[in-house]
């Protein structure tokens, strides 16, 4: 029997219900390329610690859990960066669609390339793949670079390349003051969203500062520790310039 590939793992949610339509077990891997001013998870950017997975071993586990599910829950791999583990990716997707479960890949897009081997492997794991969760994070290359450390241009032509295919995705934009909540922004990422064909939902996720205490205790700069949350009557102005309601959701093929 072929050896399978390993998966680093940061850690496990086994009722998820912001990650994806209806119940979901969360996946969270190691590993990322960039370096999010408001991430969460600065515990996850680097491929150390953690526990490792077989694909197999996730599925027999996520399966425990299924009857908590309904009819549009399943598995969502998140991060960290979960394509910079493709191969594991594949592998687990492969199997948990052999047992009719949903899948759904949480990603910043971060390692996208249209260059081999990556594109090719990508291609392939679209195949098993249900639903993309997709920041755009920044939608001005030079303000993406200082909000995450690495350009937008691969990612946004994800977003197209994803559009091409047809693959449904729902798209998250955090709205940090001063940064994000521009209109001048907000315009530019509507327009963009616009020229997509495969956008199902839109959602306008408000900056905090919970992760705050976690960066104190791994002597990581927080660089937004002067950033307020926005007001709600921002929160609503980006949801109207980003069209919000214009779309309903999931539709589950």
């Amino acid at each position: 029997m072929e050896k399978q590939s390993e998966g680093l793992i940061h850690q496990i949610e086994t009722f998820g219900s912001v990650d994806g339509p209806g119940i979901r077990f969360v996946v969270f891997t190691k590993g990322c390329n960039m370096r999010c001013a408001f991430c969460h998870n600065p515990d996850t950017w680097k491929m150390e610690g953690g526990e490792l997975y077989t694909p197999q071993a996730l599925i027999e586990k996520a399966l425990r859990y299924k009857s908590y599910w309904g009819k549009d829950g399943g598995i969502t791999v998140s991060g960290g960066e979960p394509l910079l583990q493709i191969d594991f990716l594949l592998e687990l997707f492969k199997l948990a669609k052999a047992k009719n479960i949903s899948t759904v890949i949480d990603t910043a897009g971060g390692p996208f390339t249209r260059q081999d081997p990556f594109f090719t492997k990508f291609n392939e794991l679209m195949k098993y793949t249900d639903l993309l969760l997709v920041d755009i994070k920044h939608i001005d290359n030079e303000e993406h670079k200082k909000l995450t450390g690495v350009p937008n241009t691969n990612i946004l032509d994800m977003f197209n390349y994803l559009s091409e295919i047809q693959k449904p995705i729902w798209v998250r934009h955090v709205l940090v003051p001063n940064i994000s909540d521009k209109d001048e922004y907000l315009t530019r990422t509507r327009d963009f969203i616009r020229t997509l064909k495969n956008v199902q939902r839109v959602e306008v996720l408000p900056y905090h500062s919970f992760a705050k205490a976690k960066y104190e205790s791994m002597n990581i700069p927080y660089k937004l520790k002067d950033t307020d949350t926005p007001t709600p009557e921002r929160v609503k102005n980006a949801e109207n310039i980003l069209e919000v309601q214009k779309y309903t959701g999931w539709k589950n093929s």
